[in-house]
């Protein structure tokens, strides 16, 4: 039985579809990316962040990129924040734990009746237009004539399925302490429920 999510969005640039480490994507949209190898999509539940991989190709890649890799500052993490609140009150989920750091964020939550591609996207679009409406989209330089901007975020995402209560407050516990071992703060988020305290709630609700 699936208790949760455990969403992983990359800022723009942050991990490539062909990253030599493995990747959520088996296509290249990207003819000048494409010189550097073929999607590297894998199946592995786990980071593979520290795998050992050719880093000087991995760089040399992302210089091929149209944009440059996105790089979320505090006041754009807040603003995502936002968005993403945005969304949970609109869908109904219920966040247990978030990070958002400078390349990528986590979000674990509840099981939701939603599809995890749907909410995916919904988490995304809440978060890019909360950052447009306070002017803190991260491309927004390399906006249209039309005032079009590329997207924030990569194409994918990673989801594992949180299986159980064990697992939940691993995966808890992981996202909390990632600000920081990256050198950051603590978060603290208002959208962010206990999942203990929602697990009572739950059993006093049935």
């Amino acid at each position: 039985m699936v208790l949760g999510y455990h969403f992983i969005f990359s800022a723009y640039g942050f991990w490539l579809p062909n990253d030599p480490r493995g990747s959520w994507s088996d296509t290249i949209r990207n003819f000048e990316l494409l010189k550097f190898g073929p999607g590297t999509k894998v199946e592995a539940t786990r980071s593979v962040a520290h795998s050992p991989h050719d880093r000087a190709l991995r760089l040399k890649a992302k210089q091929s990129l149209r944009y440059p890799p996105v790089k979320i500052t505090g006041i754009q993490a807040r603003a995502i924040a936002r968005g993403f609140a945005s969304a949970a009150e609109e869908g109904t989920y219920v966040f247990h734990a978030l990070a958002i750091l400078p390349d990528h964020a986590h979000l674990v939550m509840s099981r939701h009746s939603k599809h995890i591609d749907v909410i995916a996207a919904h988490l995304k679009s809440r978060a890019t237009r909360q950052m447009v409406d306070e002017g803190l989209h991260p491309l927004a330089r390399f906006a249209s004539k039309n005032g079009r901007m590329a997207s924030p975020w990569a194409r994918n995402y990673w989801c594992p399925f949180i299986r159980t209560v064990e697992h939940m407050r691993q995966a808890i516990g992981y996202v909390k302490r990632n600000p920081i071992k990256a050198g950051l703060r603590a978060q603290r988020w208002n959208s962010v429920v206990p999942f203990e305290e929602n697990a009572r709630r739950s059993r006093g609700a049935s």
